[in-house]
């Protein structure tokens, strides 16, 4: 499980860090930066299979996803007796993301391109790589450290050092290079931990959705992020995962329904059977409510779940009065996955919130900041940590 996230220098936030649980609601009003959360969360994932300087690319490159505000908004400033106004620069420009889990800590900082003559001169570099001990960074917790090209994995001894490789290019990240898993295996760990993430993101459900075709069914246990293998994933719930959940939350939502799968042609497509009704109706006929929640359904129940399972808005086209439902599903995720959801929906962070050990991030963004409101508490429930005294805590200057 995460313990502990670090952002600083992406798009409205400038230094951020956030203690977690297992079940963890993001909320706030619309444009305080809980996209951007998510997006930061996003780019880490992206670190491990080798799209990281892709996703920034896309973006529009590390200049337009930098925080565009000053390098310290000092108090004068946030009372307003001041303009907010830029001053001369102490440190070098850089993005940093970082985490923490049970075990590992893993932080990377990305930085402007070394001027060139190259077409790709405009891409952002990786400038260091950190791998640590949990619970936090500290020099003598140091297991893997990368400064630009060179790469180096703590030896046996106190202050030993064996040089993996003095030419890893600027564009690919640490977990995302094949060293061999037996002179790195906390690579190799936290590797496959960032790679089992999974993100959904607003799941279509208008008519062309891939969700209402019949599509050629295997066994899924992992519902694709679009949503198109629901039929086979709903029916792989039934028979190798938890078929009495899987029941019990159809039920939850539509009282006296019951979903099950259809096939012809060796297609399938999910049916649902509602009470009154002479016949089920297929996804093809589902109001676009029903359909997302039946998604959300496979996506939450999941035979196979992740490290960490990140929602973004799933209360999207949902009534209000399903929401405590959804909510209900969620918290029955969090008993075997690390859940994050960003919402603005207020009876699901209620619902949310009310179960034991929810960890509510509450966002606001004064002075164009992303701040949590009530970050001093947080500081104090951090891990205790060379992240927390040093003033960014992402990854070490």
């Amino acid at each position: 499980m995460l313990t502990t996230l670090a952002i600083a220098n992406y798009r409205s936030i400038r230094e951020l860090i956030l203690p977690l649980q297992p079940l963890n609601v993001v909320t706030g009003a619309n444009g305080v930066g809980k996209s951007n959360l998510y997006k930061a969360l996003r780019l880490l994932a992206d670190t491990a299979s080798g799209n990281a300087i892709n996703t920034l690319a896309r973006e529009g490159g590390l200049t337009s996803t930098l925080w565009a505000g000053p390098e310290v908004l000092s108090r004068r400033m946030k009372r307003g007796e001041v303009p907010v106004e830029g001053t001369q620069r102490q440190e070098r420009v850089n993005l940093r993301l970082g985490f923490c889990d049970d075990e590992l800590g893993y932080s990377i900082d990305f930085g402007l391109p070394t001027p060139s003559n190259s077409v790709f001169g405009h891409d952002p570099e990786i400038k260091r790589e950190c791998v640590f001990a949990a619970p936090a960074y500290r020099p003598g917790g140091l297991l893997v450290d990368r400064r630009n090209a060179l790469v180096r994995i703590k030896g046996d001894a106190r202050d030993d050092w064996d040089v993996l490789t003095t030419s890893l290019p600027s564009y690919e990240g640490l977990l995302s290079t094949p060293f061999d898993p037996r002179r790195s295996p906390e690579l190799l760990t936290l590797r496959e931990r960032v790679r089992s993430w999974r993100f959904y993101d607003h799941f279509r459900v208008d008519a062309e959705a891939p969700a209402r075709q019949a599509m050629v069914g295997t066994r899924t246990p992992v519902l694709a992020a679009d949503g198109r293998d629901l039929a086979a994933a709903l029916q792989t719930i039934r028979e190798i995962g938890d078929s009495a959940a899987l029941n019990a939350a159809v039920e939850d939502a539509f009282p006296g329904s019951r979903v099950s799968t259809g096939s012809a042609g060796g297609r399938m497509t999910v049916q649902l059977e509602q009470p009154g009704l002479l016949r089920p109706l297929d996804a093809s006929e589902l109001s676009d409510g029903t359909l997302r929640y039946l998604l959300w359904i496979a996506a939450l129940l999941t035979p196979r779940p992740p490290a960490l399972m990140v929602l973004n808005e799933p209360e999207t086209s949902l009534h209000p009065d399903l929401l405590p439902s959804l909510g209900r599903l969620i918290g029955l995720a969090a008993e075997r996955s690390q859940v994050w959801v960003v919402s603005h929906a207020t009876r699901l962070v209620a619902a949310l919130s009310s179960i034991e050990g929810c960890n509510a991030i509450v966002l606001d963004k004064p002075h164009g900041e992303t701040e949590r409101i009530g970050a001093a508490i947080d500081r104090r429930a951090s891990p205790d940590d060379g992240w927390m005294k040093k003033r960014v805590a992402c990854v070490p200057r």
